[in-house]
């Protein structure tokens, strides 16, 4: 394959249009500064594509990336259906010439299997020799059969034996070509092998199609002719290289805490304490003598309840996750997982390691929308409905710095089918109301003067979360639903929310109607990181207030992570906006109102985050996230992986034996919080509908 590409060469004479040159055989991409150049062979750089990775911007349907041997080189296609012909073609010659199939057996392995294919192919070259004769005196037989009709009817055999014979041929030509091509004589393929004798001539050699490409060796490394000039590589972006071994801690470094592995069976016994202090003087594998710096980073000590058990509780308590440091420490696991996906393939099925899974449900993530309650309140406290909208944008942009627990991207656990995550808020600095019991609320246990958050799995295929909050007193709700859509991007992982939320202000009959930004994981090969992306709108039909709200992914050279840009329109005026905001979300957000006044919209840095209050696992339902991901976060947290990874697998199971279940009593999985209703989904008994039930309203 070859065509015109664009390739970003520094800051100073940006993209340059270059003729590329793909050779599938031997793993080589060459690119000149002109096709008159490539006749020359008058190479300007060229990129190995063994051990590369391909990477894709979901928010630019034109531009792709090529990382390996340390370095990320950009290309822009001239639209996104020529990129997508491009990264097919390149994916397709990465996976011929990668060695990930290879990694879990040595190289003595692969030379047994080489030599035993050898063999085999072999042999059958000696039974189509044999074919060849026995068609040979076929051919004989049916000339010297005088009767035309028996001679006819034996023409038909032959002929379905002279066609057999050639698909023989070409399918042992094909055998060959395959081994060539998974292992290439110098890196360069060759063709089929010459000891075939007569079935070599039945299928001539393949043609090469790229210029002078074929006739190139293939370098130790990718270089550019014009590396000399700060071509932009994404230096600061040290990759590793999927080849090279790593170095991982092996599972004795882990101390065992399996006495822990049940909340009643496992008790805080006499000696314990002593144990656990044995685990922080010795080393991983037990030997005394290591630095306080290695305790720290191979023993965590299990917080224990009163009554000797494990208090998982006190797990789900801790605020900052310890980093899992860069992704090279797991790199064969993570190079594995590339391996079975695609660019653009749907992740939803993808089995992910259980090392990258952020110690909470995704449900339990939902509730940080509400992590500045007093922010969401304050909205039904306004008397005009420009203020209310201002401070809808307000709350909602306020709601996406509480997300993320550590600076390393991580996933939450996906929520299994019926899951169901409960919380509440005490908010001080509100006017306060009555204290009574909201007993038919979705946390029954709470007063009128919290916040309360309930949670539901409501699809497992498609993936779709539903969760509702109120504040009694304060009549105020928010309604969402989001179906999280997966997609692998080479370097990044996209995830799209697709979805609502609908905040009703019931004292004043407004609702509005907002959507969710894409999320981003990146650089997963080495530190990930998250960013968000995408359009989102915040409207009101009743009062004609509307907001577009922009998350700006960092462009790959220059510009700032986390960007946002925001302007809320009036019902007057819809195209000049009266409020525009710019800043990060996850920082600080500066607004400029339409007179000229400026003013910080937000600043996460110097307000609180108010904690959630959830209850305590001994007393929480079996279908509760807490309770259900126990054993999961109690392995995590205590660097008992092995653990964690058994606990999710057990869980996994129960949910295949459940759903097999119902598939043979042919019976419908039902919600027990939320209802469908078209596209929507809207919970059962919302605040709204209850007031006007009891006549409150």
């Amino acid at each position: 394959m070859e065509g015109s590409l664009s390739k970003w060469t520094n800051v100073m004479k940006g993209w340059q249009y270059r003729w590329f040159v793909l050779d599938e055989n031997a793993g080589l991409l060459s690119y000149y500064t002109s096709k008159e150049k490539m006749m020359r062979g008058v190479r300007r750089g060229c990129v190995r594509l063994k051990s590369a990775v391909i990477g894709i911007d979901d928010e630019d349907d034109s531009t792709f990336t090529i990382t390996v041997d340390h370095k990320t080189f950009h290309f822009q296609a001239r639209d996104g259906e020529e990129r997508e012909k491009w990264v097919r073609a390149l994916e397709d010659t990465i996976l011929r010439h990668s060695e990930r199939g290879q990694q879990f057996s040595g190289p003595q392995h692969r030379d047994q299997a080489v030599r035993e294919f050898d063999k085999k192919v072999s042999e059958a070259d000696a039974y189509l020799q044999l074919m060849i004769e026995q068609n040979s005196k076929l051919e004989k037989r049916v000339k010297n059969i005088s009767d035309e009709e028996d001679r006819a009817k034996c023409k038909v055999i032959s002929d379905h034996s002279n066609a057999m014979l050639d698909n023989i041929k070409h399918s042992i030509v094909l055998l060959q070509i395959a081994k060539n091509t998974a292992h290439p004589i110098n890196g360069i393929y060759q063709g089929p092998s010459s000891t075939m004798g007569q079935t070599s001539t039945s299928q001539s050699a393949p043609i090469n199609t790229s210029g002078t490409a074929m006739s190139l060796s293939v370098p130790a490394t990718s270089y550019s002719s014009s590396e000399g000039e700060d071509d932009f590589f994404d230096a600061n972006e040290d990759l590793f290289s999927p080849g090279t071994p790593i170095n991982c801690p092996s599972k004795s470094s882990v101390p065992d805490h399996n006495q822990f592995s049940a909340p009643n069976a496992s008790y805080y016994m006499p000696g314990t304490e002593a144990a656990c202090e044995a685990i922080n003087c010795c080393s991983p594998n037990g030997n005394p003598g290591t630095s306080e710096a290695d305790d720290a980073k191979y023993s965590v000590t299990p917080p224990i309840s009163q009554d000797g058990t494990l208090d998982y509780d006190a797990l789900y308590e801790v605020d900052d996750e310890e980093d899992m440091g860069s992704m090279e420490t797991h790199g064969s696991v993570v190079t594995h997982l590339l391996s079975q996906v695609k660019i653009g393939m749907d992740l939803t099925k993808v089995v992910l390691p259980t090392f990258i899974l952020e110690r909470r449900s995704l449900l339990e993530m939902y509730a940080d929308y509400f992590a500045h309650p007093d922010a969401f309140l304050k909205i039904a406290d306004l008397k005009d409905p420009k203020e209310r909208m201002v401070q809808v944008v307000r709350w909602y942009l306020s709601s996406y710095h509480a997300g993320r627990k550590s600076a390393v991207a991580k996933k939450p656990y996906n929520p299994i089918l019926g899951e169901v995550f409960k919380c509440h808020w005490n908010i001080d600095n509100i006017e306060r109301g009555p204290e009574g019991l909201v007993a038919d609320g979705p946390v029954p246990w709470c007063h009128q003067n919290q916040l309360t958050f309930v949670a539901e799995q409501v699809s497992h295929h498609p993936p779709i979360s539903a969760f509702y909050a109120e504040h009694y007193n304060k009549r105020i709700s928010f309604c969402a639903h989001v179906w999280t859509k997966s997609k692998f991007l080479g370097l990044s992982i996209g995830v799209h929310n697709i979805g609502e939320g609908r905040v009703k202000v019931i004292e004043y009959g407004e609702e509005y109607v907002l959507t969710f930004p894409n999320g981003y994981g990146r650089s997963i090969l080495t530190v990930p990181w998250i960013e968000l992306g995408g359009s989102v709108t915040i409207s009101c039909a009743q009062t004609g207030y509307h907001a577009n709200i922009e998350f700006l992914t960092k462009p790959f050279y220059g510009g700032k992570k986390h960007k946002i840009t925001a302007d809320v329109f009036s019902p007057v005026d819809k195209k000049k906006a009266f409020l525009s905001i710019a800043g990060e979300w996850n920082s600080r957000m500066d607004a400029k109102w339409n007179d000229g006044k400026s003013e910080i919209f937000f600043d996460v840095n110097t307000v609180s985050v108010i904690k959630k209050i959830v209850r305590p696992i001994a007393e929480q339902d079996s279908n509760e996230s807490r309770y259900i991901w126990k054993e999961v976060t109690a392995g995590l947290t205590l660097n008992d992986i092995d653990r964690a990874t058994t606990a999710k697998s057990t869980i996994e199971q129960k949910q295949r034996d459940l759903v097999q279940h119902r598939k043979d009593e042919n019976e419908e999985w039902q919600t027990k919080l939320f209802r469908k209703q078209g596209d929507r989904w809207y919970y059962i008994a919302p605040l709204e509908n209850r007031l006007n039930t009891a006549g409150n309203f």
